[in-house]
């Protein structure tokens, strides 16, 4: 469900922002990373913090992916498919996940519990196969481990 944010409360978000450099860019980090996702007034926040146009924060906020315009699910579930993973088998565990989720890609389930994604990397190669369940690493996961832990968020 999506929630109306305030403009001044994320204009706060903006100006309080741990960035020392304030960007078009790290501002709408900055909100993504306090409220999970860009509410739509948002982009609007932005321009007008650093006077310019919408189009322009638009431009940024719609070149990388990793940037979202509707909630998460409660859980975001990455799966890592660096070359480390790969090599592990992060295609059975995007597999398990996709079946388990009822889902044909990388996405939010219909009744918004999960959010999947599948991330080029996660950081810990020495871990692999890797996965990210609401921020927090995974490793040395295979099929059964991950289909457990799913039914237990579940």
């Amino acid at each position: 469900m999506l929630k109306d944010y305030k403009d001044e409360y994320i204009l706060n978000i903006i100006e309080n922002q741990h960035y020392t450099t304030r960007t078009i860019l790290s501002s709408l980090l900055a909100v993504q990373d306090e409220i999970g996702y860009l509410p739509k007034n948002s982009v609007n926040v932005v321009a007008e913090f650093m006077k310019v146009s919408t189009n322009d924060v638009w431009g940024v906020a719609s070149f990388y992916l990793n940037f979202r315009f509707d909630p998460p699910g409660k859980y975001n579930l990455e799966i890592c498919w660096g070359p480390s993973c790969h090599i592990g088998g992060a295609s059975d565990l995007q597999q398990t996940a996709l079946k388990k989720l009822d889902l044909e890609n990388q996405g939010d389930t219909k009744d918004g519990k999960f959010s999947l994604k599948f991330n080029t990397c996660l950081g810990a190669c020495p871990q692999a196969p890797l996965i990210s369940v609401n921020h927090k690493l995974y490793g040395k996961m295979n099929t059964k481990k991950l289909s457990k832990m799913m039914d237990e968020l579940n």
